[in-house]
């Protein structure tokens, strides 16, 4: 599927939804200071103020149970686990397949509360567990510390006895983000495959995958779209300050050596995004290798759409979308 991209005597705004345009207006007029010019402390408290405005609540579970997932220099992640099923159904009725899943933010804002709704929503419509993981934000902790504590949680949730406590099917697993979150998952899922896990699947919403921000659409999108240049330069100079960081295919998934053998992928990118050229540089990647991709792009919206379902109603259909892939992958 190709990328449209407005000609250059053309508005990129004239892109948008009426009803996206019409968000980007409103948080014009709301007149907030921008994410960017915060401390990132204020950042976090900002994004989390916001980040259920637009959202449509989540589903009530049967199961919603807060964990603490080790890592491997001792630290103890916050994580959130989701199931449409209590303990004593899962036990009667067979183990959860899972879904482990990573926020956005830019490595540095967002966590478990802020993407509260969207694991709700995934656990109920792809009838599997979910759990979010609360992995360390940059500035305090830089790159590779999210990487870490990624594949360590995932790690932890694919051991057969910690699943079996959970109620869980380790043997069914799949890995999951937004954002910055689908950098996380998409490097889990190389990870994986090099250590020998069977994943399921790859979810992955418009996931950062490059190395320098250098492709046409983050000209094209750089300002007034949600989200934009100088805020992507505020959070990877946190995370990765270091351009040697940011060449590490830990950090550009698209710079791996290979992705041959990774887990297959569902790629759900938004058409008016600075990362929209990357997310599909990266789903022809992964097919150039034989991994099954199903890519979908969702047209005149903008980066953070899939927490807007009050008013864009692309977000729902995009997360229907994502959940009937994680079903078909985990329920074969």
């Amino acid at each position: 599927m190709q990328h449209t991209r407005a000609p250059q005597d053309r508005n990129p705004r004239d892109l948008l939804s009426p009803a996206m345009r019409q968000v980007i207006d409103n948080i014009a007029r709301a007149r907030q200071p921008a994410l960017h010019d915060l401390p990132p402390d204020q950042a976090r408290l900002a994004y989390a103020k916001g980040s259920g405005v637009l959202d449509v609540p989540g589903p009530v579970l049967a199961r919603v149970e807060d964990v603490q997932v080790p890592t491997h220099d001792g630290a103890h992640l916050p994580a959130r686990l989701y199931a449409p099923q209590t303990a004593a159904q899962t036990a009667t009725q067979g183990r959860l397949p899972a879904l482990l899943y990573f926020h956005g933010g830019g490595f540095t804002i967002g966590g478990v509360a802020s993407h509260d709704a969207l694991c709700r929503r995934l656990a109920d419509q792809a009838a599997c567990a979910v759990l979010s993981l609360d992995y360390r934000l940059a500035p305090e902790h830089r790159f590779p510390t999210a990487v870490n504590d990624a594949w360590d949680a995932l790690s932890w949730l694919a051991d057969a006895a910690q699943a079996d406590r959970l109620g869980l099917d380790a043997s069914r697993l799949a890995v999951g983000g937004d954002s910055a979150g689908g950098t996380l998952a998409a490097v889990s899922a190389i990870q994986a495959r090099d250590a020998g896990l069977p994943l399921a699947l790859q979810l992955l919403f418009y996931p950062g995958t490059t190395a320098h921000q250098d492709t046409p659409s983050h000209q094209t999108f750089a300002e007034g779209f949600v989200l934009g240049a100088a805020s992507i330069r505020y959070f990877f100079d946190h995370y990765a300050p270091r351009r040697e960081d940011r060449e590490d295919w830990r950090f550009a998934p698209l710079l791996a050596p290979d992705v041959d053998g990774v887990a297959p992928a569902w790629v759900g990118l938004a058409e008016c995004d600075p990362l929209v050229d990357e997310g599909l540089l990266y789903a022809d990647k992964l097919r150039a290798a034989g991994v099954a991709v199903d890519l979908d792009i969702y047209r005149g919206v903008t980066h953070e759409f899939i927490k807007m379902g009050r008013a864009i109603p692309e977000a729902l259909q995009a997360q229907a979308d994502a959940a009937r892939a994680l079903r078909g992958a985990l329920h074969p």
